[in-house]
């Protein structure tokens, strides 16, 4: 009996300082919400290239729930897609491969063209080199559509922040 009490006593005290630190939910209030109305108003821009293709398709099935407002960002992504080779056999043949993608993005208020978010995301992947040129050239294409889904994702949740951030910042009615 005593070990329950405990047990209760130490769920009580550990819900209050959960409490105390501040956590809130950054998607509090669904698509209804002060970030998904603050991400309804973004505009992306078209993105150069296969990775820019699936980036933003990316970012535009996040962002999708939310659109339908007037824009008053636009977000620019600029990205850098490379291939290494870095395992190497006796006879100079590659065996592995590190795709990366990265990104350097800028959210721009449309009203007066004023950068107020220049932030950069990034992943990168391992990619076994086979015999089979097509298998590694599958593999290869499989990794960039990953990464593009994982850059979106930091993007995406980069906006979240600033847009919570700017919704705290304005007076409210």
């Amino acid at each position: 009996m005593k070990a329950m009490i405990a047990r209760i006593t130490l769920l009580v005290a550990m819900s209050a300082m959960l409490a105390a630190c501040n956590l809130r939910p950054l998607y509090a209030g669904g698509t209804s919400g002060v970030v998904a109305q603050q991400l309804g108003h973004v505009e992306i821009e078209p993105i150069a290239g296969k990775a820019g293709w699936l980036t933003r398709n990316a970012l535009k099935d996040q962002l999708e729930a939310f659109e339908g407002q007037e824009a008053k960002y636009r977000l620019t992504v600029v990205l850098d897609d490379k291939i290494a080779g870095f395992g190497v056999r006796s006879d100079d043949r590659i065996t592995r491969e590190r795709r990366t993608l990265r990104a350097r993005y800028q959210l721009v208020r449309v009203t007066d063209s004023v950068i107020v978010l220049d932030a950069t995301a990034g992943s990168d992947v391992g990619i076994d080199v086979v015999s089979s040129e097509f298998a590694t050239v599958a593999a290869e294409d499989t990794a960039l559509e990953n990464l593009a889904t994982r850059v979106a994702n930091q993007i995406v949740t980069r906006l979240s922040l600033f847009a919570r951030t700017e919704a705290n910042a304005q007076p409210q009615p």
